[in-house]
């Protein structure tokens, strides 16, 4: 039978990425038709030509500071901000344990696991330790213990790390990016036709499955129904808050981390 899908372009290194992973959840877990969804990973790199590890000499709020051209007590408000949100999910965030890094290889992982089922594991996995261990997630030796520990083969790991593996399929996913006029993440395709910018509220991810799984059951144009028969109904119409936008419709909101 056929499945609502939802493809997200997401960077483990993502903070907003993280806390919308969890309204996702949250919304699955309130959508009566949980196994008729299909969660798909997307490839997106926040800082493609960051270094493997960053100098550990600079805070992550001395960082950002600069990133964002502020002083340093307002760019630690911006993370206490952050802090609080999460927590609001359950997710306990530690910006002072951050090991910023290029997440190319994570990414590359993240394909291989897709192959195994293993996906969904190997995200969580690398979200809780870069943004609560505080560990290397550019690092190949953290990479790898990080694939054994969600379930995936640790000789296939280390082939996939020492060479060139899944770089097309990386790199396919964030030119479909670019196409879609994707800059900032999360962002959640539903369907291959609604386009959910940022952390959404659990309420706006929830409407645009239920959106799905109507637009799954219309039924194809043939003849009338026969006596006694009723047509099945077809899906309600888009909310208000979703506008024209390529690839189809799209909500935008902030909570989202961009490129």
């Amino acid at each position: 039978m056929p499945k609502v899908r939802v493809d997200i372009w997401a960077d483990i290194s993502c903070p907003w990425c993280y806390v919308g992973k969890r309204h996702l959840e949250q919304a699955l877990d309130r959508f009566p038709h949980r196994d008729g969804v299909e969660i798909v990973w997307r490839s997106f790199e926040l800082e493609p030509m960051a270094p493997r590890t960053r100098d550990a000499s600079e805070s992550y709020v001395e960082q950002l500071a600069k990133s964002c051209r502020t002083q340093r007590p307002q760019a630690q408000a911006m993370i206490d901000r952050m802090v609080d949100i999460a927590a609001e999910v359950g997710l306990e965030l530690h910006f002072e344990r951050v090991r910023g890094g290029n997440t190319f290889d994570a990414h590359r992982l993240l394909q291989l696991a897709r192959e195994r089922g293993a996906q969904h594991a190997l995200d969580e996995r690398l979200r809780r330790a870069y943004h609560t261990e505080g560990q290397a997630i550019g690092d190949r030796d953290a990479l790898a213990a990080l694939a054994r520990e969600a379930g995936l083969d640790d000789a296939e790991v280390c082939e996939v790390l020492d060479g060139d593996r899944y770089t097309a399929e990386v790199r396919r996913d964030e030119s479909i990016a670019r196409e879609l006029g994707i800059t900032g993440v999360p962002y959640f395709v539903v369907s291959g036709r609604i386009g959910v910018s940022g952390a959404q509220p659990t309420e706006v991810l929830l409407g645009a499955l239920e959106w799905g799984w109507a637009e799954l059951r219309v039924p194809e144009p043939g003849p009338a129904p026969g006596p006694g028969l009723v047509p099945e109904p077809m899906p309600e119409p888009m909310p208000a808050m979703m506008i024209d936008a390529t690839p189809g419709l799209m909500i935008e909101a902030p909570g989202a981390c961009g490129a």
